[in-house]
């Protein structure tokens, strides 16, 4: 939800058309939808967008003069709702829930993701360190080895006395 409030924050600032090269990069997330093609796109009538946008299941981004704009991860996600109402036969109030908990699956295995990476990069390091270490011993050394536990046989013969 981070990603999308700065995203949003963006957008609001006029960062849409801060650079003629970002302006013509449209991802799933660039709200270039109005409300009455998101509506086509959907399915579902504007009223029920505006519906769902007061009640928190799909927040458009907005424009400088508080239009909404939807992206098309937004018309998928309208598109879910419908199905889990109608489909599923779940309330508004369980479809809210289960999209907060998707979202919260989707930035813990993000947050995975990245502590496996740094994992990666730590045990990386101490492979390196340690071959450092192992080149710095000195090779005029020889490894010692116990050999209490033998198996070589000793005759003991007493001096004979004079």
């Amino acid at each position: 939800m981070e990603g999308r409030d700065a995203r949003r924050r963006t957008f609001a600032a006029g960062g849409a058309r801060a650079s003629r090269a970002a302006a013509y990069e449209l991802t799933d997330e660039t709200p270039v939808y109005v409300i009455s093609v998101a509506a086509q796109l959907s399915g579902l009538h504007p009223q029920t967008l505006r519906q769902y946008d007061r009640l928190g299941l799909v927040s458009p981004d907005r424009t400088p003069g508080r239009g909404r704009r939807y992206s098309a991860r937004d018309i998928e996600l309208l598109r879910e709702v419908q199905r889990l109402s109608q489909d599923e036969g779940i309330n508004l109030a369980g479809i809210k829930r289960i999209i907060e908990l998707e979202e919260q699956v989707a930035a813990l295995q993000a947050r995975v993701a990245e502590l496996s990476a740094a994992v990666e990069g730590a045990a990386a390091a101490m492979q390196q360190r340690e071959a450092q270490v192992h080149a710095s011993y000195r090779r005029d050394l020889v490894r010692y080895e116990d050999v209490r536990q033998s198996s070589a046989l000793v005759v003991w013969r007493p001096k004979p006395r004079e």
